[in-house]
């Protein structure tokens, strides 16, 4: 199955819900709010900072920005007008930040017109991931900044030995979300390439024991995404979800993923 996020409008209502739903769940973890705070505290942010970010989904981590000292004006680019619309919704009252649908590789703002640009959780689904960086670098003023972090698919797992059948599930679903699951290894070069000062990356990590939501949602989305490939039959993919759920009722479930992140400035 392809990435769904490669062409996100073409993906039917039902699945953006389920979408929209875990980007605000994760949003919400205390760990993933404070990664969030960690690599933003990285960044200087001058008096008024005007502040794009690219793929803002339902807009959790605008609204953020939003609120952040010295931010002046937060823009949030996404393709998807479902995920807009909803951004807007969640973000009523907040000053200084609005929402516009948008193609990352094809910006239509001028030259210069930004003091900071944040890739928050984005290249790993793009296609072409350095057309992102050519028109984020394009639109910071000279010396801006670039914040990036994303998520370490390649370590993502819910195993709890060797053979665990519920990583089948995992591994079909990474394949349906991450167009590179590889991303976090690739990113420095890749900036350098496209004319930024690269610090040192930071690493974090998400993990779910009790009360799992993202991670249990790869299990269940995997385990449909294997029925529907026909590798599995419906039975086997409710009985893998149903063991996730017991597992998470037992106490014994566990999920994981690294994130890393990163700032650049613009130099060339």
């Amino acid at each position: 199955m392809p990435d769904v996020f490669a062409d996100i409008n073409a993906a039917p209502d039902e699945m953006l819900d389920i979408i929209m739903g875990i980007l605000e769940a994760r949003a919400a973890i205390p760990a993933q709010r404070a990664m969030l705070h960690d690599y933003l505290s990285d960044i200087t942010f001058r008096d008024k900072a005007k502040v794009l970010e690219v793929g803002c989904g339902t807009g959790p981590v605008a609204r953020v920005i939003a609120q952040w000292p010295n931010v002046g004006q937060v823009i949030g680019v996404d393709p998807s007008p479902k995920f807009l619309a909803k951004a807007q919704e969640l973000a009523d009252g907040i000053s200084g930040l609005e929402f516009e649908e948008g193609d990352g590789t094809a910006l239509r703002f001028e030259d210069e017109a930004f003091d900071v640009v944040i890739l928050h959780t984005l290249l790993s689904h793009i296609p072409e991931p350095e057309g992102v960086l050519a028109e984020a670098h394009r639109v910071l003023k000279p010396d801006g900044i670039l914040g990036w972090c994303e998520g370490d698919f390649s370590t993502a797992s819910v195993a709890l030995g060797d053979d665990d059948p519920l990583e089948a599930c995992v591994t079909a679903i990474i394949k349906n979300i991450a167009h590179d699951k590889w991303m976090v290894r690739r990113i420095q070069p890749m900036l350098k390439a496209a004319g930024f000062k690269v610090g040192a990356l930071k690493s974090y990590g998400l993990v779910e024991t009790e009360d799992p939501s993202v991670t249990m949602s790869w299990i269940e989305r995997g385990a449909d995404a294997l029925a529907v490939e026909g590798r599995i039959g419906e039975k086997l993919a409710e009985a893998l979800k149903v063991e996730g759920r017991r597992r998470a009722e037992a106490g014994t479930f566990f999920g994981y993923m690294a994130y890393a992140a990163l700032t650049a400035q613009k130099t060339a």
